[in-house]
């Protein structure tokens, strides 16, 4: 990454990420408590490769495609509040509920029942959340 302007791909990952998210990333990037400094360059560093550069290569996997990807794959590690964010992006990109269940239905077949149902409940409470604007 050494060839990043650092002061242009910051903010355009963040605007990245709030049009794909549906809302500013900010929030989740405010210190902590006890956080030493040097999370602040772990949040951007993480932010500016995730929505700057990978989310950006949309020549051979379209947002779309991409978003659904996301959601199985966050699924499958079982990492719920960044599931919560990709099925976010997923519905905010054109990726169908429907398209999400069956995304879940291969899920299962291939990580497991257990699996598939922990992560499920954030898809149920997304829906419920879209559902009620």
């Amino acid at each position: 990454m050494a060839d990043h302007d650092e002061e242009r791909d910051y903010p355009a990952a963040l605007r990245t990420a709030e049009r794909l998210l549906g809302m500013p990333l900010e929030r989740f990037l405010e210190p902590g408590a006890g956080e030493p400094a040097n999370a602040a360059d772990f949040k951007r560093l993480a932010t500016v490769h995730t929505f700057g550069d990978a989310w950006s290569r949309t020549e051979v996997l379209d947002m779309r495609t991409r978003a659904l990807v996301s959601v199985t794959i966050a699924a499958t590690l079982g990492t719920l509040e960044p599931l919560r964010g990709q099925l976010r992006i997923a519905l905010n990109n054109g990726v169908t509920p429907e398209e999400i269940v069956e995304a879940f239905i291969h899920i299962e077949a291939y990580a497991g029942a257990a699996r598939a149902f922990d992560s499920y409940r954030v898809v149920r409470e997304v829906f419920a959340e879209t559902a009620t604007g």
